[in-house]
């Protein structure tokens, strides 16, 4: 506790002003995306947002996430956003890119303003995290299922201590998230988890892989899916410098599986796992199971006239 205190100690905060709130998305399974905040602290060894950072010549080593830029109006820029004509109601996945419930939501709530102003627009909504802290806003978060479609995902790829502080330094443990899911569960909320992502010959024993579809289940999470860890500059940088500190013994793995600027693993990798925790949560009988489903109203039946 008192190490994670000292790494949150040197963290300084930007308030900025945005001129947009929602970020048209390619190639990732939605079309729009809002992130409270750019750069997270949780800093994560293989977080793929590290990439980006290269890319806008920001700092993507150990220095990222010890600046937090915080976008201060982003949630009235937002409900002029939703306000708009052209605006077609679809879904805005919140933590694509910075973790939304990352400790600087304590102090600006700024990911708690964003929900709101969905919830007031009936706007479906997702949101991906690592932080437990997502149950301060299970008030709004039932509200907002009441009105629209709304998802929760936690990022859990492991229960292994060992892999979690090596490679999580500044997250919540894996079971506080699971504590999490059982509370929105048990209020309606749609809340699975992911399990991305897994490190070959690190996280991706069969053993480790059924502990976590296990406390899954137990959590009573709606659904479950996995991923493989992928490498893009930036990101390859710094975790196969911080891998060669904490398991020296798996570089030549990583050096054969990512060979040439490889970032993507192909199917003959990514297969096996999914079906493996395919197979996990069929066993153990993984799905929606909420005794209270919230759902937006259906939509009235148009009439049509006959003659």
């Amino acid at each position: 506790m008192a190490e994670l205190e000292a790494r949150r100690a040197d963290i300084h905060y930007d308030e900025i002003e945005c001129k947009s709130a929602l970020n048209p998305v390619k190639g990732m399974g939605f079309n729009w995306s809002l992130n409270p905040y750019v750069g997270c602290e949780h800093r994560c060894s293989f977080c793929y947002v590290r990439a980006y950072e290269l890319r806008a010549d920001r700092p993507y080593d150990d220095r990222y996430g010890r600046s937090i830029r915080v976008k201060t109006n982003v949630a009235q820029v937002l409900r002029c956003e939703l306000a708009r004509r052209s605006w077609k109601k679809e879904t805005v996945v919140i933590g694509a890119a910075t973790d939304p419930y990352q400790p600087a939501e304590g102090r600006f709530k700024l990911t708690r303003q964003c929900l709101e102003a969905l919830r007031d627009f009936s706007n479906p909504a997702g949101i991906i995290t690592r932080g437990p802290m997502i149950v301060r806003d299970i008030d709004v978060l039932v509200e907002a299922s009441r009105r629209a479609d709304v998802s929760v995902t936690f990022s859990i790829p492991t229960l292994d201590d060992e892999v979690w502080k090596r490679t999580e330094p500044s997250t919540a443990h894996p079971r506080q998230r699971l504590k999490a899911v059982t509370a929105l569960v048990e209020a309606g909320v749609k809340a699975s988890v992911g399990m991305a992502p897994i490190l070959p010959g690190i996280s991706d024993r069969p053993e480790q892989l059924r502990e976590v579809v296990r406390a899954a289940r137990e959590a009573g999470a709606t659904g479950i899916w996995a991923n493989l860890l992928f490498l893009r500059p930036g990101t390859r940088e710094h975790f196969l410098e911080h891998l060669a500190e904490d398991w020296p013994e798996q570089l030549p793995l990583y050096e054969r599986l990512y060979a040439s600027r490889r970032a993507y693993l192909g199917a003959e990798e990514r297969n096996p796992l999914r079906d493996q925790v395919g197979a996990l949560a069929r066993e153990y009988g993984i799905r929606d199971r909420r005794k209270l489903k919230l759902a937006p109203p259906p939509e009235p039946e148009q009439l049509s006239l006959s003659f």
